[in-house]
């Protein structure tokens, strides 16, 4: 039998405020532990939260960067359910009417392919805190710094077909609150996390098979590896005469299995009602006008405007865009150094990208700064070095070795332009070989290759590449 997935991701993003959604304790990652947490985090009598107007301005931008409808009512509920790290007992969140109705966000695959999600709602509520059982020995520590944080629940149709689409929705969205300056979207710090409902069916089915939800995965990598290691366990379930039940699960990285946690809850386990604490927050048009103001120019917008006006491919638009720090870093090398867009895309995209990647550095972070990349593609444009040479100054660069001009003099890596110089250098490898000559003539124009390589070795790699073809294509026709 075919079989198809089925995949809904609801992302839990945290809010950057200064201070947690209902109090004005802290929200600073790495404080000690329970430092951070006041009277009404910790659910005291008496208490009354108060809602930070914050939140809602950001949930609102949210709901302008997918194109959702935004409630002109929205109320906060309580969810009761018991764990440690929750000290009132229940949650405070939203549940009939969220701050964000229905919206959606396209997605590009990994074959270039469109894909339209949609959004189903996304909704404010506070955070719990955090169970420690690292650091204890036969017992759990409770830290509830993070209890309070305000929070951003976004919940997808389940219109996800694989694991990888998946990652794609999941990119996209950690792309969009960055870029809104929602959330920092560092998945280490669990400020940005997701469950997934994964079902399957069989292919040509309409009704849903039962779904497992994959608790708190905090990496791209995981999420896909969680996915898929879920939904062979439940087709294999299945083909053996088995159910699925519908119950939360746990991803181990380690082991790559799921493993059951708890029984799933429907909405009326969690007995949801308005908060009597709590008014309803209405929005305004003000509200709305304001959060309209301070849009930035979205990843979709300005993918656009990069295949305009810098006449870049889709592909390359899109590495670009998929930060807010890399587009800025693009468009300044660019403006700062004239060169064409498309040379400094191939860098930013290739070796810059590379060399983050492998130490695990965000491009804020990068040693090579935009003005030594701009000097850089500067002294490939006008030809002072070869793009092979520019990657030997971009290594010393990155190991802060100097600007790129006192490099180039250091290593003596200027490019040889000089035609008579060039001419001795090809003289002296077709003097060398002349069997190879010989055979290019008769015919073997592959073994073009071989002598530029070999004009290459004798000066260092410092020829500049059209010239020796050009020059070596006359030699051996003459």
């Amino acid at each position: 039998m075919e079989w198809e997935t089925v995949i809904g991701l609801e992302i839990h993003a945290q809010l950057l405020t200064k201070s947690k959604i209902f109090s004005g304790a802290s929200t600073a990652f790495g404080a000690e532990p329970n430092t951070q947490a006041c009277a009404i985090d910790l659910g005291f009598p008496g208490v009354l939260p108060v809602l930070n107007e914050a939140a809602a301005h950001m949930a609102i931008k949210f709901g302008l960067g997918v194109d959702a409808e935004i409630s002109k009512k929205s109320v906060f509920a309580r969810k009761n359910y018991f764990y440690p790290d929750l000290p009132k007992g229940y949650q405070i969140s939203q549940f009939e009417l969220p701050v964000v109705g229905k919206g959606h966000i396209d997605v590009q695959l990994e074959d270039g392919e469109i894909k339209r999600i949609n959004i189903t709602r996304a909704h404010l509520e506070e955070d719990a805190g955090k169970s420690l059982h690292e650091d204890f020995q036969g017992c759990t520590g409770v830290d509830l710094n993070r209890a309070g944080t305000p929070l951003l629940e976004i919940v997808s149709e389940p219109d996800m077909r694989s694991a990888k689409e998946a990652v794609a929705y999941l990119k996209a969205i950690h792309s969009m609150v960055r870029y809104l300056e929602i959330c920092d979207g560092n998945m280490q710090e669990g400020s940005f996390r997701c469950d997934a409902n994964v079902s399957v069916r069989p292919v040509g089915q309409e009704k849903l098979g039962t779904r497992a939800e994959l608790k708190n995965i905090n990496s791209f990598r995981y999420v896909e590896r969680a996915i898929n290691i879920e939904v062979e366990r439940q087709i294999a379930l299945i083909e053996s005469g088995g159910t699925v039940a519908q119950e939360t699960r746990l991803y181990d990285p380690n082991k790559n299995e799921t493993r059951s946690m708890r029984s799933k809850e429907e909405a009326n386990d969690y007995r949801y009602f308005p908060d009597p604490d709590l008014l309803p927050l209405v929005i305004t048009e003000d509200m709305i006008t304001r959060a309209k103001e301070d849009m930035p120019e979205l990843p979709q917008q300005k993918r656009d405007r990069f295949m305009e006006q810098y006449s870049l491919s889709a592909y390359d638009a899109n590495v670009l865009v998929s930060s807010r720090h890399m587009a800025l870093y693009f468009e300044t090398v660019v403006a700062e150094s004239r060169a064409q867009p498309k040379l400094v895309a191939n860098w930013v995209t290739g070796e810059l990208l590379a060399a983050l990647n492998k130490e695990n550095k965000d491009i804020s972070e990068s040693p090579v700064s935009t003005t030594a990349l701009a000097k850089l593609m500067e002294r490939i444009s006008d030809n002072t070095i070869s793009g092979k040479l520019a990657k030997t100054i971009f290594e010393s660069l990155w190991n802060q070795e100097g600007g790129v001009d006192e490099i180039i003099e250091q290593k003596g890596l200027k490019q040889v332009t000089d035609t008579g110089a060039i001419e001795a250098f090809i003289d002296k490898i077709l003097a060398d070989n002349p069997d190879h000559v010989a055979e290019y003539r008769s015919g073997k124009e592959k073994l073009f290759g071989f002598f530029v390589g070999q004009a290459m070795k004798a000066s260092g790699g410092k020829m500049n590449p059209q010239q020796l073809n050009e020059l070596l294509k006359k030699k051996l026709e003459a």
